[in-house]
């Protein structure tokens, strides 16, 4: 097994953040450019919306072929062929000639996005020690947010300097370079034990995940968490892009850097989990997200931004708390248990701006913070539940 802090840990730990952050700059990058794809194809804030749910949709089906499919054919060849047609995908969205021709390769590459993340974690629990696994996620869903920072950082600045086709140029390029580092740096799975493509095994893994109801708990409570924390990113583009604010491509791309509060959270999420039961680091984290929603509600600029740097660390908190429990809670078939629980969040992503576009019509964006509330009440109650299940450590558990 690979050890914490080892050359081996690095190595595959180094390969793996390239392809997470590959995967989220290329996933987040249209985020800055709504009001761009706005007055280029004469849409509605939904409609342009729809370039990032519809990505965050296909990616979220297709964890469902990737994460049991993983479990048959292994984890590598997986993450290196989608990553492959991602690069590919992304190049061909600087030359679409409609909105509809860029949703629908969106939709695509929003598929291919899928395969690194469905199994990154299974692969982890496959070739890394226990210890080494818990300081692992930490790291990668540290580059999970440094890749969406990134993504809608230069998308925002390219579109301001040229336009935004030449962000989709730009992320392509930035893509080369990383499943270039990924083809060189991810070993050969050595623990990896295939099993059987049998589509009814598959079928069977999935259910009895969903008739687990600790799983199926937490499954909820980040889908719901997502649900609202990146759609409130859309909605205060719109609100910052709006009078009297009137700010720029290159600056709403830049209230992405609110994310490296998320990045510092994920990196010290499994060190307080030696202390606090996980569960009740995800009831702090909500928390956070209630907190930093409320101070969003002043009417300044930097206001909202410190409420988006309050929210992106509990968010980035409770995820990876999340992410390292529903790992430990499957027994088996545990690329298929990850895959699930990345279903959920990205469905949530993809939906959660149809339940606040309401809230933003009826009540701009008060209506919006009411909504995110509303929300975070439920998954908070959920966490608290999830404690009283499992009220236990990581050190008590090593």
């Amino acid at each position: 097994m690979i050890e914490a802090k080892s050359p081996a840990f690095w190595r595959a730990t180094l390969a793996l953040c390239c392809g997470s952050f590959m995967i989220f700059s290329n996933l987040y990058v249209t985020q800055p450019l709504l009001p761009e794809f706005q007055l280029a194809f004469n849409i509605s804030t939904l409609e342009a919306n729809a370039s990032l749910a519809v990505a965050t949709l296909m990616l979220g089906f297709s964890l469902l072929i990737y994460g049991p499919l993983s479990d048959a054919l292994g984890r590598r060849a997986i993450m290196l062929v989608t990553m492959t047609g991602t690069l590919v995908i992304t190049f061909a969205l600087a030359w679409v000639p409609n909105y509809t021709s860029l949703l629908v390769l969106r939709a695509v590459q929003g598929f291919l996005l899928g395969g690194l993340p469905a199994v990154a974690i299974a692969y982890m629990g496959d070739e890394f020690s226990k210890k080494a696994m818990a300081l692992a996620v930490g790291i990668y869903i540290s580059a999970n947010t440094l890749g969406g920072i990134s993504g809608r950082l230069f998308s925002g600045f390219i579109a301001d300097a040229f336009n935004w086709r030449a962000s989709f140029l730009f992320a392509a390029g930035l893509s080369l370079v990383c499943v270039l580092i990924v083809w060189w740096a991810l070993p050969k799975s050595k623990h990896f034990q295939p099993e059987q493509p049998k589509l009814t095994k598959m079928v069977k893994d999935l259910f009895n995940h969903l008739k687990n109801p600790l799983l199926i708990s937490v499954y909820l409570l980040g889908g719901l968490n997502f649900f609202i924390f990146i759609n409130q990113y859309s909605y205060v583009t719109y609100l910052l892009a709006g009078e009297p604010w009137l700010l720029s491509s290159s600056f709403l791309g830049m209230l992405f850097l609110t994310y490296l509060t998320g990045t510092w959270a994920a990196s010290i999420s499994g060190k307080v989990a030696l202390v606090l039961a996980q569960p009740l680091c995800m009831a702090l984290g909500i928390l956070f997200l209630m907190l930093g929603s409320l101070v969003m509600l002043i009417p300044s600029v930097w206001a909202i931004i410190g409420g988006l740097l309050i929210n992106s660390f509990g968010f980035f908190f409770c995820h990876s708390n999340i992410t390292s429990w529903v790992s430990r809670q499957a027994q088996n078939a545990r690329a298929s248990a990850s895959a699930l629980y990345l279903v959920f969040y990205y469905m949530g992503a993809s939906t959660g701006g149809f339940y606040l576009d309401p809230f933003w019509r009826a009540w701009h964006w008060q209506g919006v913070i009411l909504g995110s509330l509303l929300v975070f009440l439920l998954t908070l109650g959920i966490s608290l539940v999830l404690w009283k299940k499992d009220p236990r450590t990581l050190s008590e558990l090593a």
